[in-house]
């Protein structure tokens, strides 16, 4: 299960990750309490939030996937995480001060998001150099593994922060610390011991190239196509949690915390089962999205909080595993040259669905009461797994079908 974590690289930065993941979701927490705060528990306008965040990938990810491959990347991640850190000072400030608006964040989100569409493909294509092919899959699971049991420990301790210190200003400072431990794990990392890609020369048409490398090949545009569907809603899925707990059960703070790191404990749980398995085959693949579309529904019928809360821990472990089983198909099947595109075009569909699937989730809550919003985003998650699998086939027929038989 903890194999990768041999290698003194890797452990290093899975250590920095964990703190700076830490922190990462003590600011998430802090993001969506202080715009409900804001804006008086508006559900349209956490939307708009967290759409902003996700909209920059969506216009511009595959350009990031494309500096991925063209320049070393421990450096662009290094410039990347320094940005972040002083984006969430300088909120962390404003909010401190009572000088924070709702415009500001909505300019925190969209700047952060524009940071993201660099440093998250770059960060994907980089573990690889760090593991090798073999330990990928395990690498990824307990990247996954890390980031979850951050996000069981976060949501919570944001929750009792806020209530403890009065605000949200706080989390945002104690956020900016953490990305010194992410930073120092990649400044002090030995280069020696690092197997990096070749950089590709910048010529034309490198972005279509990746393009048609995607589409030509099945094996990497099922779970492509397939994780676009699931994110548009998965991505939005903290904010139906803080959207159920605060307007359906009257939650405070700190019982929103709990609801998420509930959610984060199955995801956790799926992430560590997925590093014990030695291949993530398409069955994982499929049972984890129809897995998180049905839980979806089922917690949006949650009669009592206590039942909506462990209901959440088998949504989290079938949204990580699609996940998981998305990620690690995606990047054994791509050649290290084309790795940084294809992964911007993984994390694009990943996270570019949420400007999407975000307003829509914000404005049928509004409409018809957080219920509706997170069943109606369960049953549009199971109908796209469905979709994946039909335009998959579609596009594989017209595009060239021994070709793909052959990749």
């Amino acid at each position: 299960m903890f194999r990768s974590l041999r290698i003194r690289n890797y452990r290093m930065f899975a250590a920095g990750g964990a703190v700076s993941n830490v922190g990462t979701w003590l600011q998430r927490t802090a993001q969506d309490w202080l715009v409900l705060d804001l804006t008086n528990g508006s559900a349209a306008a956490l939307g708009t939030a967290t759409a902003l965040q996700f909209l920059p990938m969506l216009l511009f990810g595959m350009f990031g996937g494309v500096l991925a491959d063209r320049y070393p990347k421990r450096p662009i991640l290094v410039a990347a995480q320094s940005l972040m850190a002083m984006l969430a000072l300088t909120i962390g400030v404003l909010t401190m001060t009572g000088s924070a608006q709702v415009w500001h964040v909505y300019v925190m989100a969209f700047l952060l998001g524009m940071i993201s569409c660099v440093e998250v493909p770059t960060r994907q294509a980089f573990v690889v150099e760090m593991v090798g092919r073999r330990d990928l899959p395990n690498a990824i699971a307990l990247n996954s593994s890390i980031f979850n049991l951050a996000r069981v420990v976060g949501p919570a301790l944001a929750g009792v922060l806020i209530y403890v210190l009065g605000g949200t200003g706080p989390i945002f400072l104690v956020n900016a610390l953490t990305f010194g431990a992410v930073i120092s794990s990649l400044v002090f990392m030995r280069a020696s011991e690092l197997n990096p890609a070749e950089p590709v020369p910048r010529a034309k048409g490198q972005l279509r190239e990746g393009l048609r490398y995607v589409v030509r090949r099945e094996e990497l545009l099922l779970p492509v196509l397939l994780i676009g569907f699931v994110s548009m809603f998965s991505q939005s899925f903290s904010m139906s949690i803080a959207l159920m707990a605060r307007e359906v059960f009257k939650a405070g703070a700190s019982s929103f915390g709990l609801a998420s790191s509930m959610f984060a404990v199955g995801a956790l749980g799926g992430a560590l089962l997925a590093a014990r398995r030695a291949k993530l085959t398409n069955k994982v693949l499929f049972a984890g999205a129809i897995g998180f579309g049905a839980f979806q529904i089922l917690t949006g019928l949650a009669p009592f909080y206590p039942v909506y809360l462990l209901l959440l821990v088998p949504t989290g472990v079938a949204l990580i595993t699609v996940n998981t089983a998305a990620n690690a198909s995606v990047q054994l099947a791509t050649s290290a040259a084309m790795r940084g595109r294809v992964m911007g075009i993984y994390m694009l569909v990943f996270t570019g669905g949420a400007p999407l699937g975000a307003p829509l989730v914000g404005w049928l809550s509004e409409l018809g009461g957080p219920r509706l919003g997170v069943m109606l985003s369960g049953v549009l998650v199971l109908v796209g797994t469905g979709l994946a699998v039909v335009v998959t086939r579609l596009i594989s027929r017209r595009v060239s079908g021994p070709t793909l038989a052959m990749a």
